[in-house]
């Protein structure tokens, strides 16, 4: 089995690394001035259940 003759250094693996961090997703809020409630960018809103100003889905029982 080979192994490593050296040591790796910290900045090669950081670099290495360096596309593996997280993100959180970009929530913006609703935009049904009835609504304003934070969804997902380009998803239906859950709790009105409308896109782009159209009516996709049956909005949310309270």
């Amino acid at each position: 089995m080979a192994n490593p003759k050296y040591k790796t250094p910290r900045s090669k693996t950081r670099k290495r690394r360096s596309h593996l961090a997280l993100t959180l997703p970009n929530v913006v809020l609703c935009s049904n001035p009835d609504c304003r409630a934070p969804k997902l960018q380009h998803h239906v809103c859950k709790a009105c259940g409308q896109y782009d100003g159209k009516q996709i889905l049956a909005p949310a029982e309270k």
